[in-house]
């Protein structure tokens, strides 16, 4: 049985940017390891030495990624996934959604109330990553 859950990305070639930035977004501990830094011996290719070959932020928001080797990797494709975070409060979900947007994301769908009757909304954030976002109701 699984201890830990963590998604991983697998970026296209931009994963330290990436990492670093979810980092600031939502703390936690952040620990990036590069090809180049890496004991490579017995590894059966020879990838690039400022490829990421594993980072991972432990705490509120775990999540882990490293750079596709592929020589054309594929752009994420938000039709296929979405990480979904779930706030307290409205306010504490629009504040991390504030936080992305102002930083180069796009609303993909308002947050606001939902018709199950919590709050829900979505962000595709500037490395392409479907973030949805939900929330109780506030209490009248």
């Amino acid at each position: 049985m699984a201890q830990r859950f963590h998604s991983y990305i697998s970026f296209p070639g931009n994963a330290a940017e990436a990492l670093t930035y979810y980092h600031s977004l939502f703390g936690g501990e952040l620990q990036i390891l590069k090809y180049g830094d890496a004991q490579l011996e017995g590894m059966p290719f020879d990838p690039p030495a400022h490829a990421v070959a594993h980072g991972q932020i432990e705490g509120p928001v775990p999540l882990a990624g490293g750079d596709s080797l592929s020589e054309n990797p594929d752009p994420l494709d938000i039709h296929n996934y979405s990480f979904l975070l779930s706030y307290d409060s409205p306010d504490e979900a629009r504040e991390v959604i504030e936080k992305i947007t102002s930083s180069g994301g796009e609303v993909g769908m308002p947050f606001g109330p939902a018709p199950w009757g919590d709050y829900y909304g979505q962000v595709v954030d500037k490395f392409g990553v479907l973030w949805s976002f939900d929330a109780p109701a506030p209490k009248e």
